[in-house]
């Protein structure tokens, strides 16, 4: 039996302007674990999306939370990675990739998350990116130009560290545009 997501149960009960939607928060996880510990910047600002977007009434996918920022990563097959994320992400409201750039101004490495990004586009999720703006050069056409093809917003890095609550800004931007182009409303 898999372990209990780190969705929050009580979410249908929470008040907020996020109040009833499912957030995914993804990002780097194996080529951010190092040899003194999972890379302490990006367990911070995971660490605040997650409660920014808890604490506005979210419920959250979490794949840091629920492999303990690395603790845990081995406890789990790639079968059930795959099958887990997959879920989240059929399941969620919003995908929300956390893409840090390392000091060579390189986007660190993260498979995983580009698959979840190619996944959340086939499935007309919206995306709100939080990586250095504008991109670095090390990022991808694919990931440049994907705002062309998919409702996406994306904050900067360190604007994000410093203010928080811009995510909840994008995360209702991101739902309204994409409820804008297919004709629907949100009710929370």
């Amino acid at each position: 039996m898999e372990p209990n997501p780190s969705v929050d149960e009580a979410s249908a009960h929470k008040t907020g302007p996020l109040a009833g939607l499912d957030v995914f928060i993804g990002g780097p996880i194996q080529h951010a674990i190092l040899e003194n510990g999972f890379v302490g910047h990006l367990q911070d600002a995971i660490t605040m999306a997650i409660h920014t977007v808890t604490e506005n009434g979210a419920s959250v996918f979490s794949a840091h939370a629920v492999e303990k920022f690395g603790a845990e990563t081995a406890s789990f097959t790639p079968e059930q990675v795959s099958v887990r994320d997959f879920r989240w992400m059929k399941k969620c409201d919003v995908f929300v990739p956390v893409l840090p750039v390392m000091e060579d101004q390189t986007l660190r490495r993260t498979d995983g998350t580009h698959v979840e990004l190619g996944w959340a586009t086939a499935l007309g999720r919206p995306i709100v990116l939080i990586t250095k703006q504008p991109f670095v050069e090390s990022a991808s056409h694919l990931l440049k130009g994907l705002h062309r093809v998919a409702p996406v917003q994306a904050i900067d890095f360190d604007a994000f560290t410093e203010k928080p609550s811009l995510l909840i800004g994008a995360v209702l931007t991101v739902i309204e545009r994409q409820c804008d182009e297919i004709g629907t409303s949100r009710v929370a």
